[in-house]
């Protein structure tokens, strides 16, 4: 017998004029999904758990199916729910909403709800996407060696409150308009992202010059203006950190969720703060590995699979203008000659320090790269601003549903 880790405690917890339901009441259609070849790669389309990893549909990570099977039975309709009911009890209870005519398939691993006429399927699958109802399913979700799993009959004895129909959709329409508002920054930001990537790709070339500089750029090599950081960690400090693309130096125990180091951390390197390191592995947008400065800690420790290393004490280079030109991708010509593409260790590119090291950049004199740091950290700021904005955005949209979703707020 489960835990009813959502039951309603008399009438003070239902808002005027709503009414507690168990959702398998308001479903037309509760469902397993198809079973199929997982290996298959041309057919209909069918969907996966990866299909909704990220929170919507996503037809661009999508399985097939064979088209000589009968497969009708499975074929989704605009307004359906998929609701991730094996996963890790964190991801258990994901669901996506299906707003489309198109052609898709419901595959194994997710349910499918497709609700009555009692119930918007927006409301619900607003409803299923609060924090209040992820602890429900986490509640009821019987744990397993790495996943966890919902059954179905769990599923439809679980309680949720909601209002006459015409109340549902005036809260839709609501949430509905954050949801456009939050679509257009987030179209905003991809702009000035666009934007700032094609500015790198002028200024850090050469191709585009700021008014003022006419002087003809240099070709060094890297270790000309730079030297290889090989400082061990003797100090037995412990902020052990790896590098990602996305958020540069970020502690193991926050990437990985545990740390992944060695319980010996004095065969590490130590790197301190404006020391850059070099990641050879591959990341998304990031082909031949990822160069980034150490700006948000004074000390860091690393793996020695990483290339560490700080610019010289000299003027011929700007630390700020470097941070940009190693982030535009540019000094990707010069490693895709360097790197051994058949040997790889530990998933790493075999690059070398003596290749890395001897590959050559091309750069104006130091005024202007300061000029240019100075527009590009601009960009950077300007995309800074418009990404807290949508988090503002986001962050007050989960407050509104949490109050309108619950009935302690209502839509005159």
């Amino acid at each position: 017998m489960i835990k009813r880790a959502n039951k309603y405690n008399g009438s003070k917890n239902v808002p005027d004029g709503w009414a507690v339901r168990e959702l398998g009441d308001l479903l037309v259609k509760l469902s397993n999904g198809l079973t199929y070849d997982t290996s298959e790669t041309v057919g209909l389309p069918v969907t996966r758990i990866e299909t909704i990893s990220s929170g919507v549909i996503d037809l661009s990570r999508v399985g097939h199916v064979s088209c000589d099977r009968d497969i009708d039975h499975y074929r989704m309709e605009k307004g359906d729910l998929l609701f991730s009911h094996i996963n890790s009890l964190l991801q258990i209870g994901k669901v996506a909403y299906y707003d489309s005519d198109g052609v898709l398939y419901h595959g194994m691993n997710l349910l499918l709800l497709r609700c009555d006429k009692s119930i918007c399927s927006k409301y619900l699958y607003y409803l299923l996407m609060t924090p209040y109802m992820k602890c429900v399913f986490r509640s009821i979700a019987k744990p397993a060696v790495n996943q966890a799993s919902i059954s179905t009959s769990d599923l439809k004895r679980v309680n949720v409150i909601l209002p006459n129909l015409c109340e549902q959709e005036k809260i839709v329409n609501c949430i509905e308009l954050w949801d456009l508002a939050i679509e257009k920054q987030s179209a905003l930001i991809e702009k000035l992202r666009l934007r700032k990537r094609a500015l790198m790709r002028q200024l850090l070339t050469g191709k585009k010059r700021l008014l003022g500089f006419t002087d003809k750029w240099k070709t060094v090599k890297l270790g000309e203006v730079a030297e290889r950081v090989t400082r061990k960690n003797e100090e037995n400090n412990q902020n052990v950190v790896t590098i990602s693309a996305q958020h540069g130096f970020i502690s193991q125990t926050e990437f990985f969720n545990k740390s992944i180091a060695s319980e010996t951390l004095d065969g590490y390197f130590l790197v301190k703060k404006d020391e850059f390191c070099y990641n050879k592995s591959y990341s998304n947008g990031y082909p031949m590995g990822v160069i980034k400065r150490l700006k948000t800690f004074d000390k860091a420790v690393v793996t020695t699979l990483y290339i560490c290393f700080r610019l010289k004490n000299c003027i011929r280079i700007d630390i700020d203008f470097f941070e940009q030109y190693c982030e535009s991708g540019i000094l990707n010509r010069e490693l895709v000659k360097v790197a051994n593409e058949g040997g790889r260790a530990h998933g790493l590119l075999n690059v070398t320090p003596s290749d890395f090291f001897n590959m050559h950049t091309t750069m104006p004199g130091i005024e202007e790269q300061q000029s240019i740091a100075s527009v590009l950290i601009n960009a950077d700021k300007e995309i800074g601003l418009a990404r807290s904005t949508l988090a503002a955005m986001q962050s007050q949209k989960r407050g509104l549903m949490q109050q309108l979703l619950t009935g302690k707020k209502r839509i005159k």
